[in-house]
């Protein structure tokens, strides 16, 4: 006997009758005879109407109520999905984060899972029943209840695998698989047997949307077979392995982007220790994440502090921001929301020279400006102006010959 968890994102279970076709590929999974917890996101378009209500009510809707608004979505498909079960002949019982008791700290919007009880999941397992769970939510020590973020269905899959160890996860979206890029931007691109959980990560924090980044670290720090597949065609997918077979000759294995970037630049700020500080640490403690970082100094001992953070979270990183400029004695501020990041990644990478040069040829001979460079073992990213992102991906994917399939 097998236990696997499964998780069925917004589009899978987006209407009735996809509800029932999930029961169906859920009570074949279960019939024979493997345990199965299904993890289950909001039904699609759910999570952004939710959002529009709040925003009509408060133009800043508070954190805590917003996470006890957003966790209906989610609630609402696991009953949805039981009742189907049930109309199957299969028994069963569906719980919202908090009746699982997955613990989470007490970050509202942007929760992180400290612990599960797993108890109450492994006696229905054990009564034969199928566990439906709504993923994306939990609760803090005080009982209130938190959300995890975008994409935390996937990290609530699991981390639940995680502390079930569970044989395998399985990933249901609407693609099949884990792609060299998106397939909606170059048709070219092309589906991954295999990839490592190392390159996934990369993939996941530059912006491929096909898996959120904390549900790789679950994966990768617990050893959790992760594959990711399609809801309605069937597949191998993609599985995701500490494996790293034939870096050799696969220099690059994706290309990820993030539209959802945006640039600060403080000038004039006094070359002083602990500047770096006094500019990131306002924006720091107001939960606001920062990406790529770029500091030059010039010949009047002052310096160019220039740093990329989420679009959405662009003003008030400006406005606190603003707010150093005037307490620093710096020249000014400026910023830019039209901007995006493209990245190549490869475990590949670390043993060729010469990716680099490549990659800004590429996008040289076709005319796209570089505005940042970031770089790590496994992946280079760049800053480019957002109208020439499309361009930038084929461009590259093109250079790297992705399209193409490589000999084992």
């Amino acid at each position: 006997m097998a236990l696997y968890v499964y998780k069925f994102g917004g589009t899978s279970v987006g209407n009735v009758e996809r509800i029932k076709a999930v029961a169906e590929k859920v009570k074949k999974a279960h019939d024979q005879g493997n345990q199965i917890v299904v993890v289950v996101s909001a039904m699609s378009g759910e999570t952004n109407r939710l959002v529009e209500l709040a925003k009509d009510m408060q133009k800043h809707p508070n954190d805590r109520e917003m996470d006890v608004l957003l966790s209906t979505g989610e609630q609402v498909t696991v009953s949805l999905l039981s009742m189907a079960l049930h109309e199957l002949g299969c028994d069963a019982c569906s719980y919202t984060g908090s009746q699982v008791k997955i613990l989470t700290d007490s970050s509202h919007t942007k929760a992180r899972i400290r612990n599960i009880d797993d108890a109450r999941i492994r006696t229905h397992l054990n009564e034969g029943k199928v566990v439906v769970v709504a993923g994306f939510q939990g609760a803090d020590e005080h009982g209130n209840i938190t959300t995890l973020g975008r994409g935390g269905s996937d990290t609530t899959a699991v981390a639940l695998a995680a502390a079930l160890k569970a044989d395998e996860c399985h990933i249901y979206t609407d693609v099949d698989g884990v792609y060299t890029t998106d397939p909606r931007v170059e048709p070219k691109a092309r589906r991954l047997d295999k990839i490592t959980f190392e390159e996934m990560l990369e993939m996941a924090s530059l912006g491929s949307k096909v898996l959120q980044i904390r549900s790789v670290e679950f994966a990768g720090k617990y050893n959790v077979a992760l594959r990711v597949l399609s809801s309605f065609k069937e597949g191998k997918g993609t599985l995701i392995t500490y494996e790293e077979s034939q870096v050799e000759s696969a220099l690059v294995s994706g290309i990820a982007f993030n539209r959802d970037e945006a640039k600060l630049t403080i000038t004039g700020v006094p070359d002083l220790p602990g500047v770096a500080f006094k500019i990131l640490g306002p924006i720091a403690d107001a939960n606001i994440e920062i990406d790529m970082i770029i500091q030059n100094i010039a010949d009047d001992a002052t310096t160019d502090f220039t740093f990329t953070v989420h679009r959405n979270d662009y003003q008030r990183a400006k406005t606190l921001l603003d707010k150093t400029c005037s307490e620093l004695g710096a020249r000014n501020v400026t910023g830019d929301d039209s901007i995006v990041k493209v990245s190549i990644v490869g475990v590949g990478m670390r043993s060729h020279a010469g990716i680099a040069s490549t990659m800004f040829k590429a996008l040289a001979d076709e005319g796209i400006n570089i505005r940042m460079i970031s770089t790590s073992e496994i992946k280079i990213s760049v800053v480019v102006d957002e109208k020439y992102l499309e361009l930038a991906v084929r461009a590259l994917h093109a250079a790297f010959k992705l399209d193409q399939e490589i000999e084992s």
